[in-house]
């Protein structure tokens, strides 16, 4: 089954084809939201407005494909902004009754769940222009049981997946997103919207360990907070803004180094308390080459395995949202055309197709 995939869920608008073997992506980051430190929700909205339908010409043209080989549709339905999400959603909507083609809802943060699952399929995706040609992934994915940690500007939280569609949470962020709290302190100073890349590139000629800032729940439990840290960024602006801002770099880079060992302490606990030894790490900052420097050797130490995706597939994409739809929809499942936008959708409201008579 040919499956066109959908994502408009926050500030990236992608479109991906995707049959089980090759996929075809495309993705670009919103512009607009630079000049005001964060996402605009109304901006994201008709960005979304302006650009989708060409992205999806440009997928369908770079498969060699007409709009009418699509057998399938699957759009983002929520987490996320809502009205970001309802263009794309109306779009696939659109798409899929004009075909008189199937139609599936799909659940952002279960696409990150098996984003890995991209690695053994022929790619040609590009991202904001940096071109990914055609190539087999690099490295095996996995299968259940695992853990996933979904870190991002908009999420932080740690999964257990049994199965396709068995989820359970076993921590998530009580305030701030691992990735909100990087680019909010990087706006502070000066930094362009989203500063967490940014701050990745200034900690390799910086000093990690110039500030002493604290880690938010670093032993308790499994649950994350980042906003005392951003209030502690906050107090040292204030106490000596000239002399903290001489120091920049090293104070972004000890922020980052702060919000990474959190979440490789949160990564090592889980196995620990789970006993499952497999993990995915998934969502923007997912592509911090510093977590995955930290999770790597935590891996190592202690005997667990690790994956990341590629960094195409870091960021908010329509290919992960393709895979999952099309699994789902070669299941049997499908969603009306009255599929409503569901900004705070929950993974654990997810249930696995077994019902359609394929697991």
């Amino acid at each position: 089954m040919l499956v066109l995939g959908i994502e408009s869920s926050c500030d990236e608008t992608s479109a991906a084809l995707f049959d089980g073997s090759r996929l075809v992506h495309r993705a670009t980051t919103q512009e607009v939201h630079r000049a005001w430190g964060g996402v605009v929700p109304e901006l994201a909205s008709r960005d979304h407005e302006r650009l989708i339908i060409g992205i999806i010409q440009e997928v369908t043209t770079s498969w060699g494909a007409d709009i009418r080989d699509v057998e399938g549709v699957a759009a983002t339905a929520g987490p996320g902004l809502v009205g970001a999400l309802l263009v794309g959603l109306n779009v696939g909507k659109g798409i899929a009754m004009g075909l008189d083609v199937p139609f599936l809802a799909v659940n952002h943060l279960e696409g990150h769940l098996w984003v890995h699952q991209l690695k053994d399929v022929i790619q040609d995706s590009s991202v904001a222009g940096c071109p990914h040609p055609e190539v087999r992934g690099r490295s095996a994915s996995f299968e259940p049981p695992f853990l996933s940690l979904v870190v991002s500007g908009g999420h932080t939280e740690l999964v257990r997946v049994d199965d396709f569609g068995e989820y359970a949470i076993l921590g998530r962020t009580r305030d701030d997103a691992a990735g909100e709290a990087l680019d909010k302190i990087g706006v502070l100073f000066g930094l362009d919207f989203p500063a967490g890349p940014e701050i990745d590139r200034l900690s390799k000629v910086s000093d990690r360990g110039a500030f002493d800032f604290p880690r938010g729940m670093m032993h308790d439990g499994l649950d994350f907070s980042f906003s005392g840290l951003k209030t502690a960024v906050r107090v040292h602006l204030e106490q000596d803004r000239e002399g903290v801002f001489s120091r920049r770099d090293d104070v972004l880079n000890s922020v980052q180094e702060a919000v990474m060992e959190v979440l490789v302490a949160k990564i090592a606990r889980a196995v620990g308390e789970t006993g499952v030894s497999q993990v995915s790490v998934s969502g923007g900052v997912a592509a911090n080459s510093r977590l995955r420097e930290l999770a790597e050797f935590r891996a190592k130490r202690d005997g667990f395995t690790v994956l990341f995706p590629d960094r195409a597939f870091c960021t908010d994409n329509a290919a992960m949202i393709a895979w999952v739809g099309r699994r789902r929809l070669t299941a049997g499942e499908r969603s009306g055309l009255d599929a409503p936008a569901q900004p705070g959708w929950r993974l654990e409201s997810l249930s696995p197709p077994a019902f359609f008579g394929v697991r």
